[in-house]
């Protein structure tokens, strides 16, 4: 199964909400459309920083609908659908609309704390459940488990529609160690705005990115770039970002994301319980930089 539409970058698109509470679809539309222009290569819909956990499933279903509709077959979307309960997770793929979506992000089991075979063994009935192709995802920071990377080639050798892994483990060891004995079109992600670049130079095949809401342009490019092996220009354009990384996850995510693109007149800075906004101090850092790096037009900020 081909996977080469899942390189590059890829957003974990917010959720944009009303001052209710309810959702914004006028700003998800435009929201779509500034991604694509931006340069992202697809759309990542209802992972973490979509505020998955919150939403219905009547209102993921609309926030897929009009990402979908606004993309118009542009960029492949991918779609975050996972949890802790194994049955009920293959369940949601059976009946998912498969017109629209294109691959699955399933994040490892959470709070049960499984072994790596009872990780392993999630996934496969996942794999079994959908012809789509799936890309694992392992975040220890938020399932208090880490997938191993035995367990991830494992699955990579053992089912062709478990094509990629979002590793946001944060350990570039590990990480090296899967790009080293992966199969030959297995994608390794990077799941950490942060250390894309280290990633990709390492052998990785992009990222599904946060701070990519606010600044596809500059990160799109700084991406593409890597994967050229123009690592003179993918520096100059990572550390432009660079200072406003930290801070757009210091008080968790997307709190921070959501003010960089509130100040850029794309959304509001609404989350939902229990998530809270950002501290005035931390706002305000963010809105500095976020002023600095658009204080030109995105697309000449990506020129030499």
């Amino acid at each position: 199964m081909n996977a080469d539409k899942f390189r590059g970058l890829g957003v974990a698109m917010i959720t944009p909400f009303l001052p209710d509470g309810s959702i914004d679809f006028p700003a998800l539309t435009r929201l779509t459309s500034y991604l694509i222009e931006g340069g992202v290569n697809y759309l990542v819909v209802q992972g973490t920083t979509g505020e998955s956990p919150v939403l219905t499933k009547e209102e993921k279903n609309a926030v897929l609908t009009c990402v979908a509709k606004a993309n118009a077959k542009r960029v492949p979307v991918v779609y975050g659908v996972g949890g802790n309960n194994t049955l009920a997770v293959a369940e949601s793929l059976k009946s998912l609309d498969t017109s629209i979506v294109d691959g699955i992000l399933s994040v490892s089991p959470y709070y049960n704390k499984p072994t790596q075979e009872g990780i392993y063994q999630h996934y496969k009935m996942l794999a079994e459940a959908t012809p789509l192709p799936i890309i694992l995802y392992n975040v220890p920071g938020r399932t208090s488990s880490n997938v191993l990377p035995d367990t991830t080639l494992r699955l990579a050798k053992d089912f062709k529609n478990i094509v990629a892994v979002k590793e946001a483990s944060g350990n570039m060891e590990q990480i090296m160690d899967i790009i080293n004995r992966k199969p030959e079109n297995f994608l390794v992600i990077s799941g950490d705005d942060g250390i894309t670049l280290p990633v990709i130079a390492a052998g990785g095949d992009g990222v599904i990115s946060v701070i990519g809401n606010a600044f596809p342009h500059v990160f799109s490019a700084m991406v593409k770039a890597a994967l050229a092996d123009d690592m003179d220009e993918a520096r100059r354009l990572h550390y432009i970002l660079f200072p406003v990384v930290p801070l757009l996850f210091v008080e968790g995510n997307p709190g921070g994301i959501k003010e960089a693109t509130a100040h850029l007149g794309l959304t509001t800075n609404k989350l939902r319980l229990p998530l809270v906004n950002v501290s005035e101090a931390t706002r305000s850092k963010i809105i500095a930089l976020t002023s600095n790096i658009y204080k030109a037009l995105p697309y000449d900020l990506i020129k030499k």
